[in-house]
C-alpha cells in the first residue's frame, strides 16, 4: 500500500478495509485517494516509510515494478496508454506521468538498500500460493 502511495503521491491514507467475505480469500480495498497525483515535483519519502523500515517485499510485486522500470514496459508510458481512452482524457499531465518513473526509481532504489543492509532472503518474500509474476529478466535486484 506504501508503495502504491508513493507512486500518486498520496499523502493522507487514513485507513484501509479488508474485504473478508471469502474467509482467507479476502483481499484489501483502499481507500480514501483523495490527494492521489497533488503534487508531481514532490516526492514525499515519509510515505515509503513501511517499506524502508520493515525492509519486505513480495517478490511477484518487485517483479511488476522491476518490469515498469524497463523501457519497454516504462511506467509512465503504460499509464498515458492506459488513459488514452478516458473521457476525461488526459487524466494526468506529462509531469504527473514522469513523476511515476522517478518515483518507481526511488522505490527499487529503496528496495536495494534493504537487500545491501538485510539480504535478499530477508527482504524479498516469496509468493505463498507460488502465483507467477511477469518475467522481467531479473531473478534478484539488479541496477
Amino acid at each position: 500500500m506504501a508503495i502504491f502511495d508513493f507512486l500518486i503521491g498520496n499523502m493522507d491514507r487514513h485507513h484501509y478495509e479488508m474485504f473478508t467475505k471469502f474467509g482467507d480469500d479476502g483481499f484489501l480495498i483502499h481507500l480514501d485517494n483523495a490527494r492521489g497525483f497533488g503534487r508531481h515535483s514532490q516526492d514525499e519519502l515519509s510515505i515509503l516509510s513501511p517499506l524502508s523500515q520493515c525492509c519486505r517485499i513480495k517478490r511477484k510485486t518487485l517483479l511488476h515494478l522491476q518490469l515498469l522500470a524497463q523501457d519497454d514496459y516504462r511506467l509512465s508510458d503504460v499509464m498515458r496508454e492506459s488513459l488514452l481512452e478516458d473521457q476525461l482524457s488526459p487524466v494526468l499531465t506529462e509531469p504527473h506521468l514522469l513523476a511515476l518513473d522517478r518515483r518507481l526509481q526511488i522505490i527499487l532504489q529503496t528496495v536495494k538498500g534493504c537487500v545491501e543492509a538485510h539480504g535478499e532472503q530477508s527482504v524479498i518474500a516469496g509468493d505463498p500460493a507460488g502465483g507467477s509474476a511477469p518475467d522481467s529478466g531479473q531473478a534478484h535486484l539488479t541496477s
